[in-house]
Formats: structure tokens, C-alpha cells, sequence
């Protein structure tokens, strides 16, 4: 298996580049530069995604290849059933998900669930690797981390399947919540009594026990009061509500470029030139 990217950064959706700041911010040094190169030389004879797993085998120095394993927690299923509702609530996550795309909106619904989408440090994930090298992450996991971005890439449901849904069983779970939305003949139920507004665009599908909360825009706005063209021209292309923040992206040093790298050559200025920029690159990064 050889990573896509022969040059550069690699991973293109905005999920794969998102889970490749938790990497990074590892500064593994010389590490990450190696696994890097690991990964687009096709050092990674197998990457395999399960429900809170990934293993891969990995060639190194040695004749036998290395095993390697990653670990992140699933989400329970109470919390999944959550997150199902609240997707199913908007059209808009069911019609883009079943298209196979991602949309950014969905690491936001994740968070408000209380499970966020991405790990946001090493420390909530289990790595092991057969190797000798005592530092982890090693070359071997960093190479496997790459190849998972790129499999993220190809295939974004592999990343809902490593938190414990897979893409057949995501999808039919949010036709069935979508369908619970609907009477029999494929009308929507009954008006609301005050405003003429179907209750599932308010209170979005059922599971049949409970109704479901609307999510996305549909919960901002639904509580606001309607109110006539003509007198709000001057405000008809502003938002009614504050627009909310993006979720927040992970916080790095503004050197971290620096302690990715290894030493540069003594010809350039050696380890010296590294503590030098290092001290311009704070200064910067406090004005």
C-alpha cells in the first residue's frame, strides 16, 4: 500500500486533514518525517479499520514485518441513537451522507452530543507496535496514521465505522428515523396549531417513542417569531440568530513546525539556527 501523496501535505477532506492535526501535534520530530516516507514508499502491507480498532502490518528494517495496532473507544449505543436523531432531524445531514460526503456541520453535532468526532490528544488513543523502539508514536504507527488519513479520504465512513457505526447501518438507521417523520401515505403529519407548521419540521422524526430535537438551523430558528416581508427588507440578508462559532480547531505552539524537523545541517547553522528561529517564531506568534 503506498499513500496517494508523493509530495507535501498528505490528506485532502477536511476530515482526514482534521485528524491529521491530532497527529501532528504529537511533534514527533524526525518520526513523523520517516513514517511519512514509510507510507508513500508502500511500507504498509495492510491497514484493516474495525469498530475501535486498526491493524496494520508494517515492513521496517527487519526481515518480519511489524504489527501494529491503534486503539480509540467506541461510541455506546445509547449515545449513536443520539446522534442518529439529531442527523436525521435535518435533511441536510441524510442527503449529503447518502451522497457519501462528510459535511463540516458534522464534527458540530458529534460535540453537542457530548462525543467528539476527532481525538484531541495522544492520550486518548492506544497505540502498539511490535518494533524495539520504545518511543511511541514510532516510524511504524506515524506510517500507519498517514495511510488511515488517506483511507478516510477514499472512504469517510471508515471513520464513523472506527467510532462503531458502519455506513449500511448509519444509512438505514437514518431512512427509518426520516420514514418516522412521515404518515403511511408519505405526508407530513399533522400541523401544528398555531402556525400552520408541520410538528416534524420543528420537532423533526420520531423513533416512535419520543419526538426528536430539530438540530442545525431548524433549532435556532424554531422558536422565533414570524415575522412580515415588508418589515424587514432592511435585514433580509442578515441572519436572524448570531451565526455560532466553527468548532474550535486543535490549539499548537507556533513553533511546532520546527519541532517536527529534525536538526538542520551544520552548513546552515545546526541546532543553533533551530533555537534561533524558534524565538522568532514566538515573537511572532504573540503579535
Amino acid at each position: 500500500m503506498k499513500a496517494r501523496s508523493t509530495r507535501g501535505a498528505i490528506g485532502v477532506s477536511w476530515w482526514s486533514r482534521r485528524f491529521l492535526e491530532v497527529l501532528e501535534s504529537f511533534a514527533l520530530g524526525t518520526r513523523l518525517t520517516r513514517g511519512r516516507s514509510y507510507a508513500r514508499k508502500g511500507q504498509v502491507l495492510r491497514l484493516d479499520v474495525t469498530p475501535g480498532r486498526v491493524e496494520a502490518t508494517v515492513q521496517g528494517s527487519r526481515a518480519e514485518p511489524y504489527r501494529v495496532g491503534i486503539e480509540l473507544p467506541v461510541f455506546p449505543a445509547t449515545l449513536w441513537e443520539r446522534v442518529e436523531r439529531n442527523l436525521a432531524a435535518q435533511a441536510f445531514f441524510s442527503a449529503r451522507l447518502l451522497a457519501g460526503d462528510l459535511p463540516a456541520e458534522l464534527e458540530e453535532v458529534f460535540a453537542d452530543a457530548g462525543a467528539p468526532l476527532f481525538p484531541s490528544g495522544v492520550a486518548e488513543l492506544t497505540q502498539r507496535c511490535s518494533c524495539p523502539d520504545f518511543a511511541v508514536p514510532c516510524k511504524h504507527l506515524a506510517a500507519t496514521f498517514y495511510l488511515l488519513a488517506e483511507a478516510f479520504d477514499a472512504d469517510p465512513f471508515q471513520l464513523l465505522h472506527w467510532r462503531g457505526r458502519g455506513r449500511a447501518e448509519l444509512l438505514d438507521r437514518l431512512r427509518a428515523l426520516r420514514a418516522g417523520a412521515t404518515d403511511p401515505a408519505g405526508t407530513p403529519g399533522p400541523s401544528g396549531p398555531d402556525t400552520g407548521t408541520p410538528d416534524a419540521a420543528i420537532a423533526g422524526p420520531t423513533s416512535g417513542k419520543e419526538p426528536v430535537p430539530a438540530a442545525g438551523a431548524a433549532r435556532v430558528l424554531a422558536g422565533l417569531p414570524a415575522i412580515p416581508l415588508d418589515e424587514a427588507v432592511d435585514r433580509f440578508w442578515l441572519p436572524p440568530v448570531p451565526l455560532p462559532d466553527r468548532p474550535p480547531t486543535l490549539a499548537t505552539g507556533p513553533e511546532l513546525l520546527l519541532r517536527q524537523l529534525g536538526a538542520p545541517a551544520p552548513a546552515i547553522g545546526g541546532p543553533g539556527l533551530v533555537e534561533r528561529l524558534r524565538r522568532a517564531y514566538r515573537t511572532f506568534g504573540r503579535s
